[in-house]
Parts: structure tokens; sequence; C-alpha cells
């Protein structure tokens, strides 16, 4: 499965299903192929976002600290992370909120 959040403030963000799934369930929403996000609920969407990508950011340091304190050195993290993952879909939210549109998948 594709997502594909749209929004009239900003170009498309297009993600694979498993990134779109995860991102949901960050936001407190089941993955669903169509759904809506309102300008009401974005900086509370947002704030989540956030949230999630200072847990995953601390939960990483916290690592390399036991690590090290071990006398081990934890191998370098390759692909994209969450912080980049979600820059795009937090980047239109801000401009759809600022434009008063919705973010819109699956329609």
């Amino acid at each position: 499965m594709l997502y594909k959040f749209k929004s009239k403030a900003a170009g498309d963000v297009v993600m694979l299903g498993p990134n779109g799934d995860q991102l949901l369930r960050l936001l407190g929403r089941e993955p669903a192929p169509q759904g809506i996000f309102e300008v009401a609920d974005m900086p509370a969407l947002r704030a989540a976002l956030e949230q999630a990508v200072l847990v995953e950011e601390a939960e990483q340091a916290r690592a390399q600290a036991e690590a090290a304190a071990e006398g081990h050195r934890l191998p370098v993290h390759e692909g994209v992370g969450l912080r980049q993952r979600v820059w795009p879909l937090l980047d239109m939210m801000k401009r759809a909120e600022t434009a008063h549109h919705p973010i819109v998948w699956g329609v």
C-alpha cells in the first residue's frame, strides 16, 4: 500500500505502507486507506510527531552511552531516521494549518 497525503496548501507527501502505518500509529490512529487531518487537530498532531522524534533520539543516545560505558561501540545507524521520515509531513502540516486546509489521504 502507498500513502499519498494531500493538501491544497502544499505538495503531496508519499510514503510506503509500513512507514505510513508507523506514522499514523504515532499520531494515535489506526492505519486506514483513507483519512483526514483536520486543521484544528494539527497542533496536537505536530506535537505528537515531534515528541516521537525526541523519544527516538533519546533512546539512541541512551543506547550509545550504555555501550560506551561498557567499552563497546554501537554500529552507525544506516537508513532514514524518524526525524527525516516525518519532516515532509510536519512541513505540510505547518503549511496546511497556516492556510486553513485539511490534509487528506486515499481520496
